[in-house]
């Protein structure tokens, strides 16, 4: 694609957005270093402008991002969060304080560092290199705006890898990795100890390693990695790990043993036992950085932080009657842990996937794993694609989807999202949906997952929640009479309950007098 022309300054974030997808795109990473650094070196160094809190793995780099970032503004400090790719708007991935950057501090910001990353793209292309690429470009933003705003800590989410990504130009006093598994195989390795040997260059001298539960090899390579930068290294279910949880209104109740104490009824508002483990990783990493994982948490200001805590895209319910449940698994793992999960939290008597996946993943397995995980619970299946050009045709997605298992009388085949959504919510609610139905949990739902763009498409279609939203029993097996009691609301709090519950309530009513 050609450069846009360097006299032409960006003046909204659509501008902006169209001059950064006019360079190579994000899945096109370019291993290296060296541009960035020039181009930061010219900017006066931003990424060493605060302390950075450093993530990479394969699952679970975000929600864990998010849940340390919500902890750290509890704690009082001014936080700027880098994570990728975004849902719906680019400004996503360059958060201060929660929320992504202002529209206005994101188009001053580039067009001020514009002129620094035009002239190292001449010198790129003078020495017959590519220009800085999109994840480059929004790598050297996210900096400039965090020292722009300033931020007092920098929670920073690797794009691929490790040891080449744009992010590793930063330093981090904490190196957190999350669970490795295969993904990106054609670019990080056929095991999880090569993909791991990528994912330990963001270990340096001077940090410290937190490291979710790893295959054995995958473990090994980070330990060794972490001896030879002299740095502690802290891993899960060896110094820190999850002691219990269990459900609870709204996500769950998890004990976690860290560092230096244990933290019983934390209370998280995400569901499944993976974002516990992602829990204890956060707890561990804000230990080694608050206090060198000598000093306990404020439990309190821990408390209120997790309360705060959201991940869009990750088991996020859109809609009720019938439930819609989006989520952005997007490899073999992924899909396997999502799959334990909703059958965790969710009571469906009918569940229909939805489900789309980009051509450099792993679909033909992701597909076998739907299929073990649910096994006879789900007949009705919709294969569809995204509007990304690199998504798996539907009909190819199909062909992939018998061979791992699946019923051809099964399946619905479209390229339409929309009608792939339709489709899905008309097997759903082809249920019994009377209040004592819902009241006992034997509602339909619709689950969709594959990929994040698709993800997003159906966010966009269905509308993002704008908050956790209001209380409902729809889908579990909870007795309606006592949710009042469960979460803390009195009568005249009726207000801030779904009125389906409502419903639930007066019916129940209704048959007791």
């Amino acid at each position: 694609m050609s450069a846009p022309a360097e006299g032409r300054v960006p003046g909204t974030v659509e501008e902006v957005y169209a001059d950064l997808l006019a360079r190579a795109p994000e899945h096109r990473m370019e291993p290296r270093l060296d541009p960035v650094r020039r181009v930061l070196a010219l900017l006066g160094d931003p990424q060493h402008a605060a302390p950075v809190i450093h993530l990479t793995g394969t699952n679970g780099k975000t929600s864990t991002a998010r849940m340390i970032e919500a902890v750290l503004r509890a704690y009082g400090l001014r936080t700027g969060r880098y994570t990728s790719p975004h849902l719906e708007r680019v400004t996503e991935r360059i958060s201060v304080d929660g929320e992504p950057v202002a529209d206005e501090d994101f188009v001053r910001v580039w067009g001020e560092i514009l002129p620094m990353v035009h002239t190292v793209d001449a010198e790129l292309e003078a020495a017959g290199e590519p220009r800085l690429t999109y994840f480059e470009a929004v790598t050297v933003l996210g900096f400039a705006v965090f020292a722009d705003a300033p931020v007092e800590v920098v929670v920073l989410e690797v794009g691929l890898g490790g040891i080449t990504d744009a992010t590793n130009v930063a330093d981090g006093a904490v190196s957190v990795v999350t669970p490795i598994s295969l993904d990106h195989t054609d670019l990080l390795g056929d095991t999880e100890a090569e993909i791991a040997e990528e994912k330990a260059g963001i270990i340096k001298p001077g940090g410290f390693l937190v490291s979710a539960a790893q295959d054995a090899d995958a473990a090994q390579v980070l330990l060794e990695a972490a001896r030879a930068a002299d740095v502690p290294f802290r891993f899960e279910g060896v110094e820190f790990g999850v002691l219990e949880r269990r459900l609870a209104v709204g996500g769950q109740q998890v004990d976690v043993r860290g560092l230096a104490d244990e933290y019983r009824e934390l209370f998280l508002p995400l569901h499944g036992a993976h974002q516990a483990e992602n829990l204890a990783v956060a707890v561990a990493a804000l230990e080694a950085f608050l206090g060198g994982g000598q000093r306990p948490l404020d439990v309190e200001l821990l408390r209120e932080g997790l309360a705060q805590v959201t991940s869009p895209g990750r088991l996020e319910v859109l809609r009720t009657a019938p439930t819609v449940v989006v989520d952005a698994a997007h490899n073999p793992d992924g899909v396997a842990v999502t799959a334990r999960a909703v059958q965790e939290v969710f009571s469906f008597t009918r569940l229909a996937l939805v489900v789309g996946v980009l051509q450099e993943k792993d679909a033909r397995t992701m597909l076998e794993v739907l299929h073990r995980e649910f096994g006879d619970l789900i007949s009705d299946v919709a294969l569809t694609q995204s509007a990304s050009p690199r998504a798996i045709p539907a009909g190819d997605l199909a062909a992939l989807a018998v061979d791992a298992g699946w019923p051809e009388d099964d399946l619905f085949i479209t390229e339409s999202v929309p009608d792939a959504l339709e489709w899905a919510v008309g097997r759903a609610e082809a249920v019994e949906t009377s209040a004592d139905a819902l009241a006992s949990g034997t509602a339909g739902g619709v689950l969709v997952l594959g990929s994040i763009t698709l993800a997003a498409e159906v966010r966009s279609l269905l509308g993002a929640p704008a908050h956790a939203g209001p209380v409902t029993v729809a889908a579990r097996g909870m007795d309606p009479a006592d949710l009042l009691a469960a979460v803390g609301l009195e009568d005249d709090d009726a207000d801030a309950v779904d009125p389906e519950v409502l419903e639930l309530l007066d019916d129940r009513e209704e048959h007791t007098r």
